[in-house]
């Protein structure tokens, strides 16, 4: 073989394995963003798959217990309305780590939680609590009396 032939499979044998690795690092670590109501339509489909769920921790169904492995929290995640009615539908979260500082014990922060959904229980391994915004739009009748 000419020395621009060696060059040319070398060169393509190189493109050819940079594509490989990233599509194979692409492909594991791409996961689903879902509300947590787009979650429940879907969630057989996405058994044992990465996602991310969007949703509002449920009042009063954070469980709290200390394992050597980090705090183990049972709660579940509900739409961002916060209605807390008994037909609202929920789906129950289980973690073991470091808990953010902005997840309230009592329920009721908003939550992305990253894990995988197994045996009716997602499975985090990551929860995210966002932050309140300090800019809120001031009411009709305030921003008229200044």
């Amino acid at each position: 073989m000419n020395r621009k032939a060696r060059f040319f499979v070398a060169g393509l044998a190189l493109v050819g394995a940079v594509a490989y690795l990233m599509y194979t690092g692409v492909s594991q670590t791409s996961v689903y963003y879902l509300t947590i109501g787009e979650f429940i339509t879907k969630k057989e489909g996405l058994a044992n798959e990465g996602v991310r769920v969007a949703g509002r921790v449920a009042l009063g169904s954070v469980r709290k217990n200390m394992t050597p492995n980090g705090e183990e929290l049972n709660f579940r995640i509900g739409d961002f309305q916060g209605n807390d009615s008994p037909d609202q539908p929920t789906v129950p979260v289980h973690y073991v780590g470091v808990v953010p500082d902005m997840f309230k014990a009592a329920g009721g922060s908003d939550v992305i939680i990253e894990g995988k959904y197994r045996d009716g229980t997602l499975q985090a391994q990551n929860v995210l609590t966002s932050c309140p915004s300090k800019y809120e739009a001031k009411a009709a009748g305030e921003a008229a009396a200044k």
